[in-house]
């Protein structure tokens, strides 16, 4: 039996945990997108298939590197606002089957802070 890489492993974890979630218009999802380099979240509503908010650590105006947790955190805060500003306090956290530590619950963790309950 062949191996399985760690990109194929945590693909399988994510659709795991996916059968089980879905974001709805009252309780949108926060999927969170990890590289090497970089980090992005979306808030998505699965019912209609759209996202309603998103940030990324590409971006022009935030001044971070998505590969450590301070820029995890910046992401975080300002996702944050965007979601204020869309009026939506609260939501379900989807890691995307990476594992809740480092920067994603760092990611989390400003969410949190910011007022959003999950």
């Amino acid at each position: 039996m062949a191996q399985r890489t760690t990109r194929e492993l945590r693909i399988r974890r994510h659709r795991r945990v996916r059968l089980n979630m879905t974001g709805t218009p009252n309780r949108p999802r926060v999927a969170v997108s990890r590289t090497n380099k970089h980090i992005s979240v979306q808030v998505i509503d699965d019912l209609s298939g759209r996202t309603l908010a998103a940030a990324s650590s590409v971006e022009k105006g935030i001044d971070a590197t998505g590969s450590n947790r301070d820029g995890a955190t910046k992401v975080g805060k300002v996702l944050a606002t965007r979601m204020k500003d869309a009026g939506i306090t609260t939501v379900v956290f989807d890691r995307g089957g990476f594992s809740y530590h480092g920067r994603v619950a760092a990611l989390a963790d400003a969410l949190r802070k910011e007022g959003l309950e999950f």
